[in-house]
């Protein structure tokens, strides 16, 4: 059975969807079956997967207000060994049209109860916001991936998040966790950032992956190749980051 992460903050810009990408991509060429599927209007993550937002004919929306299954609409990345269920702006009406449905924060939980043994990771790239497409994602998941940058705010907004955590874990999914705080876009030259990242290390402990991604122009410029960083540049810093993050969750899953 797949094990489920949510991918989420509710601070934008800070690597969620290059994260979704490219772990599943990563995830993908270590022959682990993976699907990622893009939870944000923007459909970022489905562009950037190789897959033109504009044309597709069903998405995530319509597995939500429950018309289509995945299996109906997933498609396999073109520029990756994963399948992705992609979205569209049309997912921005989903949350109004959501409102009167029975078990409206249960939905995608529910779907994905019917394609999760087909698979050994889910990745779920949830939009910049807590509101019931996140909840979708969180009641769903079994834990939580959070990417973050290595700066003041993004402390306070971790405080915030880490209580949504806890909420969703008292009302809807009980065996919901942290899996792990990701530290995206770092710079180790900058000395705040050393200091935000000892933070996390203190409070968090091993919740922090080990593994660190760093500003990278490669992995900035590959989305608008419509490729994750490894088909784009493998032999990049960026690559080889999430490359090192695949190993290390694997290594969590089956310590040696």
């Amino acid at each position: 059975m797949a094990r489920i992460l949510a991918i989420t903050n509710q601070k934008g810009g800070v690597g969620k969807t290059t994260t979704g990408v490219n772990l599943a991509a990563s995830l993908g060429a270590a022959k682990r079956r993976v699907l990622l599927l893009d939870l944000d209007p923007q459909g970022n993550a489905t562009m950037g997967s190789g897959v033109d937002k504009r044309s597709l004919a069903s998405t995530i929306y319509q597995v939500l207000l429950g018309t289509h299954s995945i299996a109906a609409v997933r498609v396999r990345a073109p520029a990756g060994e994963y399948d992705l269920v992609p979205a569209n702006r049309e997912l921005a009406g989903a949350e109004v049209e959501m409102v009167d449905l029975e078990r409206r924060e249960l939905r995608l939980k529910e779907a994905l109860a019917q394609v999760q043994n087909e698979y050994d990771f889910v990745l779920i790239d949830c939009p910049p916001a807590l509101n019931l497409l996140t909840v979708n994602g969180l009641s769903a998941a079994h834990a939580v991936m959070i990417p973050m940058q290595c700066e003041y705010y993004a402390l306070e907004g971790l405080t915030d998040l880490v209580a949504t955590v806890k909420k969703i874990r008292a009302h809807l999914n009980p065996t919901l966790e942290i899996e792990g705080l990701l530290r995206t876009m770092y710079d180790p030259r900058n000395t705040l950032a050393q200091q935000v990242s000892a933070q996390l290390v203190r409070h968090f402990g091993d919740k922090v992956y080990r593994t660190v991604i760093p500003r990278n122009v490669r992995l900035a410029e590959a989305p608008s190749h419509g490729v994750p960083v490894m088909t784009f540049d493998r032999a990049s810093k960026g690559a080889q980051a999430y490359l090192a993050l695949a190993g290390e969750m694997l290594n969590r899953q089956s310590p040696t």
